[in-house]
């Protein structure tokens, strides 16, 4: 199979995804998303493959989806398909008849924190940071699953303030992660669990795994999900004077500068409250 932002490999029972954009800290775009679709479709069904293991190349897991090109907010219906497309890439790790797991490293940000999360099982190397920064670049949530995971405060905190330094040992706290190990050892680490769920008899798995996700659905999580995917399309659809003045920022100069550009707008109202 040829794709050209990820690579894919099959080790025994194994099928192994590494997301492979590393000068672009593999932030996702549209073309990776395809390739994900595409690999997911061809590990599903190979009757060999029982452990689905999510990884990326160079110095992160993946800074999150891709901040250039994508949908002009202004084209509703692109915009609209963009997201829905974007969420159905997240929900498969989750929905997958394959165990999924996500080794993460280095940044693991925004949506691909999501994507780490609704895998069955992440890892993680100390030293990577996680976060949900959006609500920075005037972004919303694709797929709102951390209340579900770790609880409203926990996840208003996180998705409220923009954090995006929180720590791998934070993470595993917050029941993000379940192992944090030495970098040199995520992919071992991360193969070991792959194998020795892959021994077990793999229709007790698979039917566990729908057991456990079918209580998430009954509790009305997808539907929850979805309502929130349709508040994130307003979110990015609509466009205020502040967005419209940070994102000239952000396409002029960058990401630092839009984000110091709000920082001293908000300041400069802060102090005219205080003034009058």
């Amino acid at each position: 199979m040829d794709f050209k932002t990820i690579e894919y490999a099959t080790d025994g029972l194994l099928a192994i995804l590494t997301l492979n954009r590393p000068d672009k800290l593999n932030a996702i775009n549209g073309q990776m998303v395809a390739d994900l679709n595409a690999a997911l479709d061809a590990a599903e069904a190979d009757e060999h493959v029982r452990v689905i293991l999510l990884n990326g190349n160079g110095r992160a897991f993946s800074a999150g989806f891709d901040l250039d090109g994508g949908a002009d907010a202004g084209d509703h219906i692109a915009l609209r398909k963009e997201l829905r497309e974007d969420f159905d890439i997240i929900m498969r790790f989750w929905d997958s008849p394959k165990i999924t797991i996500a080794a993460v490293h280095g940044y693991c940000l925004g949506s691909a924190m999501e994507m780490a999360v609704a895998c069955d099982l992440t890892i993680a190397a100390e030293g990577c940071r996680f976060g949900a920064p959006e609500v920075k670049f005037g972004s919303g949530i694709i797929a709102l699953v951390l209340p579900w995971f770790i609880g409203p405060k926990r996840a208003k905190e996180l998705l409220l303030t923009g954090i995006d330094d929180l720590s791998a040992e934070t993470a595993g706290d917050y029941g993000l992660v379940n192992r944090v190990v030495p970098g040199a050892e995520l992919m071992e680490c991360a193969r070991s669990l792959a194998n020795d769920i892959a021994r077990n008899d793999s229709l007790a798995v698979r039917l566990t795994k729908q057991a456990i996700n079918r209580g998430y659905d009954i509790a009305g999580m997808r539907q929850a999900l979805l309502q929130a995917l349709e508040i994130d399309t307003i979110v990015e659809g609509t466009e205020t004077d502040e967005s419209r003045q940070f994102n000239q920022v952000l396409e002029k100069d960058g990401v630092r500068a839009a984000v110091a550009w709000r920082d001293a707008r908000v300041r400069g109202a802060s102090d005219d409250a205080q003034g009058e």
